[in-house]
């Protein structure tokens, strides 16, 4: 069967930087679906994440695993056969909450699975059985003979087992992630038929409510052509009468504009089916252009607020600057009074000598 997604979520991939040991560096600029995949086949966990057609996480969960919450919205674990520590970034304490009680729940199914994987070989291999003190005896190999030959088509078997081991890996490995990818795939076209079944649903509610709104308008309609109908026998019955034939013509008319007004309207709901989607487009557009006004808004204020500082400032400076002249001019204008009382004091002195 191979392997099954088991739990799916959405995060922000970073690695650790393999030189500091410390920075984080993104894997992608966006947020990437981070899934736990569970391989019955080999009793072996996972957890995948796939970026374009690159497979940015691929960690085998472990017994001796530990994930680690740093802050709210942050996790990370250290993969030591990937040599690499992964951190992820959630959009709610929610969502690490519940990557973590997962993880938590996968590292004690791949114990529970480790221990029964070495139950299971210890009792179908009794040569694993034999105690500490017990030594197996060793074979002699002759230098030349049949013993040499077992020797080297020995190792010669071993080889060719190693090689195919490697390439049945390989071939698991490219597997593995191209069927990470058809899964990825998969749920990103599952979510596009959600969206898309929930539109459809909208749009049969919406010509559900358009049908009944024209049948309630043919209705009145056809209420409408029989008022004309009912009218024109009466102006047959009265045709004597020129004013009456005056109003009925004159209600005929009325009640064909207003016919046709209906006919109007019917066509503009038809209409507002087509442009639905146009005017979603239209309103995501200008709550765009409303944040930026506002953005914008903040800023003038701010800016606003600064030059009104700066204007208080300047006008309690120069005041201050218009009462020290103020003073000065005071101090000044006794200064020259007195100047004026020693020149006359002079003055008179110089006349009475």
């Amino acid at each position: 069967m191979g392997e099954q997604p088991i739990f799916s979520t959405r995060a922000h991939v970073f690695q650790i930087d393999p030189a500091t040991k410390r920075n984080w560096i993104p894997a992608s600029k966006h947020a990437l679906t981070v899934s736990y995949f569970y391989d019955a086949t080999r009793n072996v966990y996972r957890i995948i994440s796939v970026g374009g057609t690159k497979a940015i996480i691929n960690s085998t969960i472990t017994p001796n695993m530990t994930f680690t919450k740093t802050s709210q919205k942050f996790g990370q674990w250290a993969d030591s056969r990937a040599n690499t520590v992964y951190g992820l970034g959630f959009a709610s304490e929610q969502h690490l909450s519940q990557f973590a009680e997962k993880f938590q729940e996968v590292k004690e199914a791949a114990r529970l699975a480790r221990e029964k994987s070495q139950d299971k070989t210890e009792l179908t291999n009794p040569a694993l059985n034999i105690t500490s003190h017990q030594v197996l005896p060793s074979p002699i190999i002759s230098s030349n003979g049949p013993g040499e030959d077992k020797l080297f088509r020995s190792q010669s078997a071993d080889v060719e087992i190693t090689t195919e081991k490697e390439r049945l890996k390989k071939m698991l490995s490219e597997g593995s992630v191209s069927e990470v990818q058809w899964e990825a795939e998969f749920f990103s076209l599952q979510d596009n038929n959600n969206k898309l079944v929930a539109a459809l649903h909208e749009a049969n509610a919406n010509v559900d409510q358009w049908k009944k709104q024209l049948a309630a308008y043919q209705e009145e309609t056809e209420t409408l052509r029989q008022r004309v109908a009912e009218l024109e026998s009466q102006g047959a019955q009265d045709s004597s009468s020129e004013n009456n034939k005056e109003e009925l013509s004159q209600t005929l008319e009325e009640l064909e504009l207003l016919i046709k007004a209906k006919d109007e309207e019917i066509q503009m709901l038809k209409n507002q089916k087509c442009g639905r989607w146009e005017a979603e487009g239209e309103r995501e557009e200008t709550l765009q252009k409303l944040q930026e006004l506002e953005t914008r808004n903040a800023e003038l204020e701010r800016r606003l607020h600064l030059a009104e500082q700066t204007l208080a400032e300047t006008l309690a400076e120069r005041e201050k600057i218009q009462n020290e002249v103020t003073k000065v001019a005071e101090i000044m204008d006794v200064k020259i009074f007195e100047l004026s009382e020693i020149r006359q004091g002079l003055a008179k002195l110089v006349e009475s000598n």
